[in-house]
């Protein structure tokens, strides 16, 4: 059994504490707010997917785009995405940052591919391979469900990187978080992913807390960064390291102290 030092248990007990902290009661303002509204699996996946792309920028930003992008899905996420007909518009007058209106539309149709051949985006991250594998071949996958040929968009690669090119994958981690986690904030649909294998999503709130609190070394975020501070946090909890998110990222968010 791992035996830790005083300012490790110290560490654990704040972490436990904030994390004990940060419930259902504190969700807003954060994406995962949105698949929350619905209460058909297949909703809460797709909208956690597409809330999980738009998370970057800010806060207030990024619940205003996803506001607009879920009035115009309505009540039955599933079928508007099965049903998507990009001829329509839908999203003509909306841009997230570099997400252009046609980097928009091009998700949606890879969405609707994926949905349209699988039941659940799960099939591509639940088989022998790691998780970083399986992050890099959705991403993969999905770029090629845009049905972009070539002269990829600035939008559509940064809305699927590849953790073998040594992105955080910050999003992608995000969603997984939400999608094998199991608690008030988090979902736990998928059951054949273990919590273990989760790396944390790193954006610059956790970097800079992981970094002040000795959880990594390093000073770029990169996936190798996000490998480190999980490894770091299993010492706390070596089933489920990355259930600290939530609570260190919205210490970020709210400018509060540690």
């Amino acid at each position: 059994m791992l035996t830790l030092t005083k300012r490790e248990i110290e560490l654990k007990n704040k972490l436990e504490f904030h994390y004990q902290a940060f419930d259902k009661s504190k969700i807003s303002p954060d994406p995962i707010e949105f698949p929350h509204r619905y209460n058909d699996d297949s909703d809460i996946e797709i909208s956690a997917l597409i809330s999980s792309l738009f998370a970057f920028g800010n806060i207030k930003q990024i619940i205003n785009t996803l506001e607009r992008i879920h009035k115009i899905m309505g009540s039955t996420v599933y079928d508007f995405v099965l049903n998507y007909n990009s001829s329509k518009n839908y999203f003509k007058d909306i841009r997230h940052r570099f997400y252009t209106t046609n980097d928009i539309e091009n998700l949606f149709n890879a969405l609707k591919t994926l949905y349209l051949n699988y039941k659940s985006a799960e099939l591509f991250f639940a088989n022998s391979n790691t998780l970083k594998e399986n992050i890099s071949f959705f991403s993969n996958q999905m770029i090629k469900y845009t049905n972009q040929k070539s002269n990829l968009s600035l939008g559509i690669k940064f809305m699927f990187p590849d953790p073998k090119k040594g992105s955080a994958c910050k999003r992608m981690n995000l969603f997984l978080r939400w999608m094998v986690r199991k608690d008030e904030i988090d979902f736990g649909l998928w059951k054949n992913i273990s919590k273990s294998e989760l790396i944390i999503p790193v954006d610059t709130h956790i970097a800079k807390i992981a970094y002040k609190l000795k959880l990594t070394n390093r000073k770029n975020v990169t996936w190798k960064m996000a490998e480190e501070i999980t490894d770091n946090l299993k010492k706390f909890d070596s089933e489920d390291p990355v259930k600290y998110d939530f609570a260190l990222c919205h210490l970020g968010i709210r400018k509060l102290e540690f």
